[in-house]
């Protein structure tokens, strides 16, 4: 087998393979050896069927797996002496398209090797912890928004209207025939809340206590019971009580409500859920920091067949936020633009550094971690969570975009750890200011 450099300008590197007849015989002729003990023939007992017979009838694909082994040898020989890493799949051609047997076959290889990545002391860079710590007005400001969440309702006299509740009795009826699941006894309707078939909610909408109210509404074309859908039914319903949306007080009643003992217990958990969200917030500004010291810090030549994929994908992704209507790809080519390009470099030169940081560090993604993340994406998914979790289990794309994330995150608080961090305290809106900024200029 020989491999003769053909291209090494820049990444760039071609090389020409040829496995000679010889070898790709030999190969050829090892497959039928090893294979010829299960084999059986008609006229031949079990592992006697003569090698010139087996080559005969098996020889062509045999041969074509032969050739496909020996270039895939010779590719994984190259790079393990070479020691280069190619930035995409390589391009491989065969040279000879009109191979007869006894032909070489010859292959041409290319591919742009990923650059070597330049040593930096992480010691070096400068960080600033932006630190909140939760005030009582913010636990205070949590509280009113937990007392909102948790709206009781009281009795009231009066007409209904729009966000009052209403509890009802109701018998549903098509054609005078009362159907099946249309009735119910007790039940509390918020009226504005959109959770009954459309027309239903205005109907009750004025009525009072002890009032008999008969609603006529139309079941959609698409209703997801079948026997109903596209027809018109009657509802007799029995309004028993009116009750008007009154905010929960904040005391031990409503600290239990969301599983604590008392209201202190309460401010204890809400503290605790403040400094989480502050603490995510200040790394994301952190990690802003770090990403353009790194930026600004390390230099090298990028793989331009990976700049070119990273612009396309922005430039892509831009488009379709700039015009949300067009839900498929069913558009004209968008070409990336200089910013695009600029930020595609930008991209392409911090993924590969920290991806070369991992790697010599041996940072891993646990199987747990995976499982936890996957757990978490699931969870967009209610009542789907198991056919997600297939779906992730056998796609290897689907598996790699989420790992990716986790173990940026790794190389990241990696170098945090190194890195020069100081410490300063801020306050909420400070922090809120930082991360609206980032928000805005986001870029990467």
């Amino acid at each position: 087998m020989q491999v003769n450099e053909t291209l090494n300008e820049g990444l760039k590197r071609g090389y020409h393979i040829i496995v000679t007849a010889e070898e790709l015989n030999a190969k050829v002729e090892q497959k039928l050896v090893e294979a010829q003990p299960d084999v059986e023939m008609k006229g031949f007992r079990k592992g006697k069927v003569p090698l010139a017979l087996l080559k005969k009838q098996f020889g062509p694909r045999l041969t074509g797996e032969a050739m496909q082994e020996s270039v895939d040898g010779a590719m994984q020989k190259h790079f393990e002496e070479t020691g280069d890493r190619p930035a995409m799949q390589p391009d491989v051609q065969m040279t000879n398209k009109n191979w007869n047997e006894g032909d070489d076959v010859e292959v041409d290889m290319t591919y742009e090797a990923l650059p070597d990545i330049p040593e930096f002391d992480a010691s070096t860079i400068s960080l600033e912890k932006l630190v909140v710590t939760p005030d009582e007005t913010a636990v205070d400001d949590a509280l009113t928004q937990l007392a909102e969440s948790a709206q009781n309702f009281e009795a009231k006299d009066g007409a209904a209207e729009d966000g009052d509740q209403v509890v009802i009795d109701f018998v549903g009826s098509i054609d005078g025939e009362p159907f099946e699941g249309g009735a119910a006894q007790d039940y509390p309707l918020t009226l504005g809340s959109n959770s009954f078939i459309p027309g239903f909610e205005e109907q009750l909408k004025g009525a009072k206590a002890g009032d008999e109210v008969e609603v006529t509404v139309d079941f959609p074309a698409d209703y997801q019971a079948a026997h109903l859908a596209g027809k018109q039914a009657s509802f007799a319903c029995t309004v028993k009580e009116v009750k008007a949306p009154a905010k929960a007080e904040i005391n031990d009643d409503l600290a239990k409500q969301f599983g604590a003992e008392d209201l202190e217990g309460l401010k204890g958990q809400i503290r605790e859920r403040l400094v989480a969200e502050y603490g995510q917030a200040s790394r994301a500004v952190m990690k802003r920091q770090l990403l353009d010291r790194l930026d600004e810090k390390v230099s090298f030549d990028l793989p331009p067949s990976l700049v070119d994929a990273e612009a396309k994908q922005i430039a892509h992704q831009l488009w379709h936020e700039e015009n949300p209507d067009v839900e498929g790809h069913d558009h004209a080519n968008i070409e990336p633009d200089a910013e695009h390009m600029k930020l595609a470099e930008r991209r392409v030169r911090l993924g590969l550094l920290l991806a070369e940081l991992g790697r010599k560090h041996e940072v891993q993604v646990t199987d747990a971690e995976m499982t936890q993340a996957v757990m978490n994406q699931a969870r967009q998914y209610p009542g789907q969570e198991r056919q997600f979790f297939e779906f992730v289990q056998q796609n290897p794309q689907a598996r790699q975009q989420i790992q990716a994330p986790l173990f940026e995150d790794k190389v990241v608080d990696l170098v945090f750890d190194q890195a020069d961090v100081t410490e300063k305290e801020i306050t909420k809106e400070e922090l809120q200011e930082a991360v609206q900024k980032l928000e805005e200029d986001e870029t990467v």
